[in-house]
């Protein structure tokens, strides 16, 4: 039995993440569905010609035609049926690790919003704010982003250099930590975002518009270990969210 054709699921991919980002730009749709961006464009050009999607002449996005915006199919409720079960499981996380924890959501080119938030009822504990936004290239969930999105450098550039950082940190750092996330599946900011914080994240792979998991702790009060334990751990959570209950 033969397999699925590539890039006929790539296309449908394309037609989901329409569905539920809106109007979006070439670069947008190559990281959300992982094509480089002469594939996407080839892509691009043949939903294009069959009437599938239609090229905005002044922002130069693409977007769903109205017979397709109406097809419920590509309506893409993942990202929906993550927020509404990442809850439980996000309390149970927060206590076993007496970390503050965070579901983000990509909401426009340049910021993220906190979908959802869990915290432990450890004495001492950080907390994060209901519905808060941040810039997209910051802290550690900016970075983990950028790793699963395979962002160009120009494109990681144009995320850090609107970010106000409470510590110093160049951009060749800043594009080497989100190197290193790539390989290891989290990223790491010690106190760059926010002095006295240290905060782990993991990007959710395949669900539009965009969405990480972070989970923040008092800086130092961790070793290097303890530390790698809890981005393994995060993995394993973002893992168990991905997969619909039953």
């Amino acid at each position: 039995m033969t397999g699925p054709v590539r890039s006929v699921s790539q296309a449908f991919a394309i037609l989901r993440l329409l569905g539920g980002a809106g109007a979006s730009t070439l670069s947008d749709i190559g990281r959300g569905v992982g094509l480089s961006p002469s594939s996407c464009l080839n892509l691009l050009k043949t939903l294009v010609a069959e009437g599938a999607i239609e090229r905005e002449g002044t922002t130069k996005r693409y977007r769903l035609t109205r017979p397709w915006q109406a097809a419920e199919a590509l309506r893409d409720h993942a990202g929906a049926r993550l927020v509404e079960r990442a809850g439980l499981p996000m309390e149970a996380f927060a206590q076993a690790t007496e970390a503050a924890v965070g579901l983000w959501k990509i909401v426009s080119r340049d910021r993220m919003q906190l979908a959802v938030r869990a915290e432990s009822d450890a004495g001492m504990r950080l907390s994060l704010a209901d519905g808060q936004r941040q810039p997209l290239g910051s802290g550690a969930a900016g970075r983990a982003i950028a790793a699963i999105q395979r962002a160009t450098d120009a494109e990681m550039a144009r995320r850090f250099a609107p970010v106000r950082w409470q510590s110093a940190l160049s951009f060749e750092t800043y594009a080497r930590q989100v190197a290193d996330a790539a390989v290891r599946g989290y990223a790491i900011d010690q106190g760059f975002t926010h002095r006295g914080v240290w905060t782990v994240a993991a990007g959710v792979p395949g669900v539009a518009p965009g969405y990480c998991l972070s989970a923040s702790i008092v800086a130092g009060s961790r070793s290097e270990a303890e530390i790698a334990a809890l981005g393994t751990a995060l993995i394993a959570l973002r893992d168990e969210l991905a997969v619909p209950a039953g």
